[in-house]
């Protein structure tokens, strides 16, 4: 098996389990590859398989009234996703589609629940992490419903910075993630020109800036008053 697959005590929910453990699970995981544009399951597809990003990125997306992607979630390895619906056993809520050529591990549903079943402390592990999630997806909605458009931006400007962001001795914060304006706008259900109008006029505010491809929050507490005027 790979160099990937035999570092997978690294991955959160397998990060308890001893050597022999691990070696017990392997034979159950399978490796795949996506391109970039892939579908790896559409909402409504039976949960038939448990995924965790090892290499990449994912995003998860549902469509609006009107037609538009909404993206709801961002996964970064080496997250799981499609877990919610293979746990409770009912269709997948959402879509999932490779953001970049990414690599992954599956797991059958019938092998999933019979891991889960063997080992207490992963089923532990996934439900603690659905919670936060759950948590993360009423807030999306809420930033979503928000109003005005720079509110929802900034709100999900501030989401990445506190989940995939590294902090800086001048206290700035860089998103550690390439987001396109795409990207945003199908995260704050939007569009294109409208983020690209949004983002501009943060920068020359001097709330953010942009380096190496990556956003950088330089002003937090001027998009806190945005998000809570």
């Amino acid at each position: 098996m790979s160099h990937e697959l035999n570092n997978l005590k690294k991955i959160h929910i397998f990060s308890n389990l001893s050597d022999d453990e691990i070696k017990e699970i392997r034979p159950y995981l399978i490796k795949e590859s996506f391109k970039k544009k892939q579908e790896i399951f559409s909402e409504g597809d039976p949960p038939d398989w448990f995924y965790i990003l090892l290499s990449g990125k994912m995003k998860i997306t549902k469509l609006s009234h009107d037609g538009r992607e909404i993206i709801i979630e961002l996964i970064s390895p080496p997250d799981f996703f499609g877990g919610f619906a293979v746990l409770k056993g009912f269709p997948y809520p959402a879509n999932a589609v490779a953001m970049e050529d990414s690599g992954i591990i599956k797991m059958s549903r019938h092998n999933f629940l019979k891991i889960i079943d063997r080992f207490p402390n992963v089923m532990y592990d996934i439900t603690a992490n659905l919670g936060d999630r759950i948590r993360e997806f009423h807030d999306t909605l809420k930033n979503i419903a928000l109003e005005r458009v720079e509110s929802r931006i900034a709100a999900l400007l501030l989401k990445l910075a506190d989940k995939a962001g590294e902090k800086k001795a001048d206290k700035t914060a860089v998103i550690n993630m390439r987001l396109t304006k795409q990207d945003i706008a199908e995260m704050v259900g939007t569009t294109v020109e409208t983020t690209i109008r949004v983002m501009s006029k943060f920068k020359k505010s001097g709330y953010i800036s942009e380096k190496d491809g990556r956003i950088v929050i330089e002003n937090s507490k001027a998009l806190e008053a945005i998000v809570n005027p």
